[in-house]
C-alpha cells in the first residue's frame, strides 16, 4: 500500500535537505510520486476546467512550450503536497529572513500562509503544469507574483528521463554580488522531485549573510515530451 502523501514528506531526510537547501540553494528529494499519480497529473492537463488560466511562453518570449495554473479547488494530490510541504519549509524561510535581516515572517500553517497572502489581494492559485516538447526550454525566471513571497517551492517531473523525453534538465543560477554567476543542471526521472530556492538565499561571508539572488529555467528538451508540476507556496493577484 502506497504511503500518503503527508507520510511521504514527513519520511524525507529532512535534516540533509536542510542542511543542502543552507549550502546550495536546493535539495532533492528522490522519488515522491508514483507512476500512477505522475500519469494521473498529466492526463489532467486537456481539461480547461481543471485550470484557471494558460500561459504560452514562445508568445511571451518566457521559453517554448506552456503551462497552465490550476483552478480551485487544487487536486488532491497537488493540494497535499502543498500543505505537507509547507510546514517543513517555513521554519527554513524564517531562518533564512532572519539571517538577511529581513522583517518577513511566515506562519507555521500553510492556511495562515494564505490569510496573508489574500490580506494583500493576492487570492488566484499558483501551483500548475508544466509541458514541453522537443525544442522547448524555459528562460531563467521567478515565480513572483505580488508583495508575498515564498522564498522556497517544490518542482516533481511527471514524465519518464530518456523515454518520454532527453533534456529539459532542471537550471539554477545563482547571481553572486560582485562576482560570475553559478550555474548547475540536475536531471530527474519521474516522480522526482526538487526543492529549492525561488527568489533568493543566504550565503556565509567574511562579514556575515550576505543575499544571493537565483533564478530557475529548463534547458532544451532534445527528443520528446515533458510535463512537470510546479508547488509555489504564495498565491498571486
Amino acid at each position: 500500500m502506497i504511503p500518503s502523501i503527508k507520510a511521504r514528506i514527513g519520511s524525507l531526510d529532512w535534516a540533509r535537505i536542510d542542511r543542502e537547501l543552507d549550502e546550495n540553494g536546493y535539495a532533492l528529494t528522490g522519488s515522491i510520486l508514483p507512476r500512477d499519480e505522475c500519469v494521473a497529473l498529466t492526463a489532467l492537463y486537456p481539461d480547461r476546467a481543471r485550470f484557471r488560466s494558460r500561459v504560452d511562453m514562445t508568445r511571451l518570449r518566457y521559453g517554448v512550450g506552456e503551462y497552465k495554473y490550476f483552478a480551485r479547488p487544487l487536486p488532491k494530490i497537488v493540494d497535499e503536497l502543498r500543505a505537507a510541504l509547507y510546514p517543513r519549509l517555513a521554519p527554513i524561510a524564517n531562518r533564512w529572513s532572519k539571517l538577511l535581516d529581513d522583517a518577513e515572517t511566515y506562519p507555521t500553517s500553510l492556511t495562515a500562509f494564505l490569510k496573508s497572502c489574500a490580506a494583500h489581494g493576492q487570492s488566484r492559485p499558483t501551483p500548475l503544469l508544466l509541458r514541453y516538447e522537443a525544442g522547448g526550454y524555459n528562460c531563467l525566471h521567478q515565480d513572483l507574483y505580488g508583495d508575498i513571497a515564498f522564498p522556497l517551492q517544490f518542482t516533481c517531473v511527471l514524465s519518464r528521463r530518456d523515454r518520454d523525453f532527453e533534456g529539459g534538465e532542471f537550471l539554477l543560477v545563482e547571481q553572486r554580488p560582485r562576482a560570475q554567476s553559478r550555474g548547475v543542471a540536475i536531471s530527474m526521472d519521474q516522480g522526482e522531485g526538487i526543492i529549492f530556492t525561488n527568489r533568493y538565499r543566504p550565503m556565509r561571508g567574511t562579514r556575515g549573510h550576505y543575499r544571493v539572488n537565483v533564478r530557475h529555467g529548463v534547458s532544451t528538451l532534445r527528443m520528446g515530451e515533458r510535463y512537470s508540476l510546479g508547488v509555489i507556496f504564495h498565491d498571486a493577484r
